[in-house]
């Protein structure tokens, strides 16, 4: 396997923006996009108190920590968009994907939660240039009562099932 890496103001980063798309769930991926730009937004308080709140009921005893981290994100999301440095700002993506990634490694059961938290606080939260990159990464819809949706062509219903798309 090749050593991925980014540069990130000056630093070079290895292992994590550049590899993210391996295997990563598409709702984490879209997730830690979401975070990562709603944290420039003027409802950035309720994106991190919804991500607080997933961890204080997976992993309680980083909670606070996480809250902390979060009010930095919003800093370092603020500064990188004033210097125009969107490398940055995909960098700390990355961090906030493996983030969740390894929480949801924790607590399987959470990735209901953290779907309806990129649904119901995230995205609405995004702008609608940010809300279709989101969306770029996972398309939802409702059929039939459940959630279902398409990602690189393969279908996923509500059950995390996946099957060829035809």
């Amino acid at each position: 396997m090749a050593l991925a890496y980014v540069r990130v103001s000056g630093w070079l980063l290895f292992g994590a923006a550049a590899v993210l798309g391996a295997g990563m769930d598409p709702v984490t991926m879209a997730a830690g996009s979401a975070l990562v730009a709603a944290m420039a937004t003027d409802a950035w308080q309720q994106a991190r108190d919804g991500v607080v709140a997933l961890w204080r009921r997976v992993h309680p005893e980083r909670a606070d920590q996480v809250g902390g981290e979060l009010e930095t994100l919003r800093t370092q999301v603020l500064q990188a968009r004033q210097n125009q440095d969107p490398d940055t700002e995909q960098a700390l993506e990355g961090m906030w994907r493996l983030q969740l990634q390894a929480l949801l490694q924790r607590d399987p059961q959470a990735s209901d939660e953290l779907f309806r938290l990129l649904r119901d606080r995230l995205t609405p939260a995004l702008n609608p240039g940010e809300r279709e990159r989101v969306g770029a990464i996972i398309q939802n819809s409702t059929v039939y009562g459940g959630t279902n949706f398409n990602i690189g062509g393969n279908y996923y219903d509500n059950k995390g099932t996946a099957s060829p798309k035809d």
